[in-house]
Formats: structure tokens, sequence, C-alpha cells
């Protein structure tokens, strides 16, 4: 119950926890100096170790051990503003009032009173928000980006040394310290302090990140994984209480704040509560509702009822749940043997089908239908390759010669003829054959109980086939006529066999991808190939040289023929106009007559006589015997149009 000093402080000099305030308050401080020293000098080594070992293991280690502490002290520190007011009330600071004559300084200018008004709100609003709630989220947040920072779930397992058992030492010694600190504090009475109880809760959360740690580095090798994975995991722990103890810190700036009235503790961890055997996560939560709120669970009849029901309702949940592993569901690609008792009974279809429940009976899934491929051969599998750039080289893996790596290829003994001695000679091939488990029941029953690999037996078979049959082949037959037929040879023949060893296996299509002959063969097919390609690269060149000259000749001939036909459009277009210009003075002479013929007369001699300087003189001028008068001198007459006929003109005589 808290004490309002406004109407009890009469009666806080009786409480135990006030009379032990102080001596609580330089307890708390003592622990949360040194846990804090410890967390610091642990963070300070996990830096360096980073930047020397940042796979290692001793950082992620270290820095979760700090955090485990760093809780610790958040909690204690809590602990601390509440036992500083405690000690407050119990000797209250009297206050003398001394008048002090300071000198009121003016700011000047807008800047400086935007400042000053700005500085005092800041004061006013850290003032209210208060510096337990500071405190509080600032180790949160510290505690979470220390965890954030070597949060790696990839680190790899190494091996350290002694340097581990040095450090486990020293982690369980740690941990046997903060034990004797719980202890102490959960048998701390609430009455004498209420807080007691919420800090040995977050005690142990330090202490199981040191245990854990001490495991984590006695167990840790360069085999074993799970050491390096609790490592790194033993940060959620604390993790969550920082989260925690953030969000209380965020929720207490919605709470109304008086100073008279007695704090509480805001570094109160749920997370940290559920740390008890047996875990009584329903009990912390009545308490927290009752503490809080004043709601008693324990008052409401409905929740009375639950707990006596919860058994009776679960065992029939239970029986129901059960009963319902027996409804099985088959995929339509799919089928189900019905075992009994472990005896097979029945082959189930694609739908719902009802048996008995698990364990009594059960259903094994086969396929129905599916069809697979598989190669005779299977390469070593790498690491993944990565994607090479759309304008780089071409990457080494879309090199087609036989020199590539085939990872699919087996190889294979055939015969062999050198200089009439008998000898043989290797060959890699790639054969693939695609399968299905047969679809009657009987296929089914025996591809699930004959046999436990089905790609492991047909692989098996068809090598064995394969090496009985290539033995009598030779590279001629098998390049030649041999290969149309093989494929078909072989598919019968694995057929045979898995027939035999009734294994329910139905053989497709045999298909054989490649056929690579030996190392001779190869070089000599690069030879072919280098020359084919030269051949190739000359016939391509000859063609292009073809086709230039093809070209030129049609553009040659192109030119020729455009001028021909520009040339004789042009002829026929002459025609055309005298043909036109002499219909029309025939037209003319047939209806003018000598008029016509005088008129083109004049006009021819006007064109003949066009830069001529002429004077033209009419015989009839001057009447009966009387010569005309001709005035030679040269004068200029005005623009005017073109002078008749009949004018003199000057310049000459004639």
């Amino acid at each position: 119950m808290q004490v309002d000093l406004d109407g009890d402080e009469a009666q806080i000099a009786g409480l135990p926890r006030f009379q032990q305030a102080v001596i609580q308050g330089r307890r708390l401080r003592q622990l949360a100096i040194g846990l804090g020293a410890l967390a610091g000098a642990g963070l300070v080594l996990a830096f360096f170790v980073g930047l020397f070992a940042p796979q290692s293991l001793w950082p992620a280690l270290l820095v979760n051990q700090s955090a485990g502490l760093l809780a610790l002290v958040a909690g204690l520190q809590s602990a601390w503003w509440v036992t500083q007011w405690r000690a407050q009330a119990m000797n209250p600071a009297v206050s003398v009032p001394v008048v002090v004559a300071e000198e009121v300084v003016v700011a000047e200018g807008w800047y400086e009173r935007l400042l000053d008004r700005i500085s005092q709100r800041w004061l006013r609003l850290l003032g209210q928000i208060g510096a337990p709630t500071l405190w509080l989220g600032g180790w949160a947040l510290l505690t979470l980006y220390c965890v954030g920072q070597v949060w790696n779930l990839t680190l790899p397992p190494v091996a350290l040394g002694l340097s581990a058992s040095v450090g486990a030492a020293l982690s369980l010694l740690l941990a046997f310290g903060l034990l004797v600190l719980e202890r102490q504090l959960a048998q701390e009475n609430a009455a004498q302090w209420p807080e007691a109880g919420s800090l040995a809760q977050l005690t142990r959360v330090a202490i199981i990140c040191l245990v854990l740690s001490a495991l984590c580095l006695l167990f840790g090798g360069e085999t074993s994984v799970w050491p390096v994975r609790l490592a790194v995991l033993i940060g959620l722990l604390p993790g969550l209480v920082a989260v925690e103890l953030l969000l209380r810190a965020v929720l207490s700036l919605f709470s109304p704040r008086r100073e008279q009235l007695e704090p509480a503790m805001l570094a109160r961890s749920f997370v940290a509560d559920m740390l008890r055997w047996p875990p009584q996560p329903l009990l912390a939560l009545q308490h927290e509702l009752h503490n809080r709120f004043g709601i008693d669970l324990r008052q409401i009849w409905a929740f009375t009822y639950m707990r006596r029901a919860f058994l009776p309702v679960l065992a029939v949940v239970t029986i129901v749940g059960w009963s319902l592993t027996g409804i099985h569901e088959i995929a339509l690609q799919g089928r189900g043997i019905y075992e009994r008792f472990g005896k097979p009974v029945e082959v189930f279809g694609p739908g719902l089908h009802a048996g008995l429940p698990w364990p009594l009976g059960r259903v094994l899934s086969v396929e129905n239908g599916v069809v697979h491929e598989l190669a005779t051969s299977v390469g070593e599998t790498s690491a993944p390759v990565a994607a090479e750039p759309a304008e780089g080289p071409a990457p080494a893996i879309a090199n087609r010669l036989w020199d590539a790596s085939h990872v699919n290829d087996k190889s294979q003994v055939i015969a062999s003829s050198r200089a009439d001695k008998q000898s043989f000679q290797i060959v890699n091939m790639d054969v693939r054959f695609v399968y299905r488990i047969g679809l009657s029941d009987q296929a089914a029953l025996a591809a699930t109980y004959n046999s436990a690999d089905v790609p492991t037996l047909i692989r098996s078979t068809a090598s064995r086939i394969l090496v009985h049959d290539f033995a009598s082949r030779t590279l001629d037959g098998l390049l030649g006529e041999d290969r149309v037929g093989l494929a078909e040879e072989i598919g019968r023949a694995v057929q045979a066999d898995l027939q035999k060893l009734d294994s329910g296996v139905e053989i497709l299509a045999t298909v054989v991808e490649a056929i690579h002959p030996p190392a001779g063969a190869a070089n000599a097919y690069h030879g072919v190939q280098a020359a084919q390609i030269g051949a190739q690269a000359l016939i391509s060149r000859e063609r292009g040289a073809a086709a230039e000259a093809t070209n030129q000749a049609q553009l040659q001939a192109s030119i020729a023929r455009d001028q021909a036909t520009a040339s004789a459009h042009e002829i026929n277009s002459s025609a055309q106009t005298a043909d036109l210009k002499f219909a029309a003075e025939r037209k003319a002479y047939s209806s003018a007559g000598q008029a016509f013929v005088l008129e083109q007369y004049f006009s021819q001699l006007t064109q003949g006589l066009a830069n001529a300087k002429l004077l033209v003189l009419d015989h009839r001028l001057g009447g009966s015997g009387n010569a005309p008068t001709i005035d030679l001198r040269t004068f200029t007459l005005p623009a005017d149009p073109a002078p008749p006929r009949n004018t003199v003109q000057p310049g000459a005589a004639h």
C-alpha cells in the first residue's frame, strides 16, 4: 500500500520500509556501481575481442552476460530511487528562505529569447517525466542495442582452448555470488523491503545468462554447433526483459505523478517473474491485476468454474482429437497404404478415408502416377555458382566440348581393336530413365515394402545392366548403327530385372542423352571441329564476297536501266511534242492558209534576227517615185512599248 504524505506523514516513522530506507539505498548503490563496472568491463572486452576475432564465440557471450547485468543494474537503480524518496520522507530537509540579490539579466534579441524559452520548456518537460523514467529507458535501450549488435546465428564453431575453462569458471563464480544475493533478496520481508522480490527475479535473469554461458564454454568445440547457437540465443532473455522495461517506462509517462505519493518501482518484469519453478503465469497475472487495478479473479464465478471444468474439458478435447487421427486425406496425385496394427490391409485412393486412430492404424503415402527422371550417375554436389554478368565473358559451364565436366556421365568399358589387337576403351555416357510406381495396388505394395529406396534400386540395377551390355560393344558400333536400338535394349533389360525383384517400378522410357568417346577420339574430334569451324568461316567469307559482288552488279544494272528508261522517256516526250506541234500547224494552215504561212515566216524571221540591229522600211512609203528620207541621227527614246512594224528604228540604214 502506497503512503500519501498529505494524510499519513505522522505514520511513516513506524513503517519498517521507511526505517530501513537509508541502509537499503546505500546497499543498492554499492551493488549497482559494482555490477555496472562488471558489465562495462565485459562490453569493453567484447569490443576488443571482436576487433581481432569477429567470428569468435566470445563477443556474443560477453555481450549477453553484460546485458543480463545491465537489466539487473536498471532494477537496482529503480529501487534506489524509491528508497531515496523514503529517506527524504523520513528526514525532510528544512528549507530556510534566503534572500539573494541577483541581477536579472534580460536576454537581448529574439534569438536569445527563443533559446531561453526552449531551454525552460525542455527543463520543465524533463522535470515532468522524471529521472527514474529516463534512466530506466536509457538502460533498456542500451541493453537492446548491445544484444542487437552481436545477434548472428551463422557463427561457425571454433576451438576455444584453455580460455574457455577459465571463462566458465569465472562465470560460475559470478553466478554463485549473484545466487547468494538472490537468496538474500528472496528472504527479505515484504513489509521491510517490498522491492526485494522483484530484484530477486531480475537477479535470476543474470544468473541464467551466466550459467548458460558457462555451459557453452565447457561444451564448445570445432564440431559442436549448438553451443555457438545457444551463446547467441542467450540474448533473448535480457532482450525481452529490456523490451518490457522500456514499455513500462513509456507507459509511466501517462500515469499522474504526485510528489507527496510514495512512488512504485518501475523496473518490475513479468518475464523475470516467470523464472520460477513451477511456473505460475496465471498466478502472476492475478497478482498484477489485483495490485494495479484491484481486480480479484478469485471472486469471479466464471473463472472458478473454468478451473474446475478444465480437466474434464481437456480430457474430452484430447479424446476427440485422438479419434480424429483416424481420418486420413489422400491427395489427388497420391495413394495410401492403410496399416491396421502394423499389417497392410488396403490401398486407399484419393479422398477421405476413416480408420483406427494412431498408433492403432496409420497410412503410408505412395505416389499415384507421378513420373520421375533418373540419371544413372550423379556427380558430387558443389557450392552454388554465382550468376555471371550479362555483358561479361561466357562462364566455364557453357563449354560444350568433351573436356568439360559432365556430372551425370557414367564411365563404361567397351571393346576395342587397335592394330589387329584386342583391347578396351572407356567412354562416358549419360543414360536417363523415366519411371513411375505402377498403377496397380500390388505395385504400390511392392514399391513400399520390397525396396527402401526406389531411385537407388533403379540406379544399381541399371549400372549392372550397362556394364554387362557395353562389355560386348565397340566404339564404332556405339557411334553408328547400334545407337538406334541401344535405349530400347537397355530399358527392356532393366525392366526385366526390376520385375524379377518385384519392385513395383515401371520404366516408361530410356533416353541416351550423350555418348562421349575416349580422350584420343575426343582430341581427334577437336581437330575435326576446328577444321569444320575453319571451313565454315571460309564458306561464310566467300559467301559474303559473292553477295557483295552480286549487290554491286545489281546496283550498276539498276543505274544503267534507270538511265536508259529516262532517256527513252525524254525522246518519246520530244517526239510527242513535235507531233503535237506539227498537227497544230497543219490544222492552222488548213484554216488560215497563206496568212498562217506569212505569220510563221515573220515569227521565224523574228527569232532568227532577235539579236540583230535592223531597220525595216516599207517600199510603199513615199508614194509614186518619191524616195523616203532616212534620219541616221541617234537619240534616246522613252521606254515605250514596242514600236509598230512600219516605224523607222535608228542606228542603221538599209
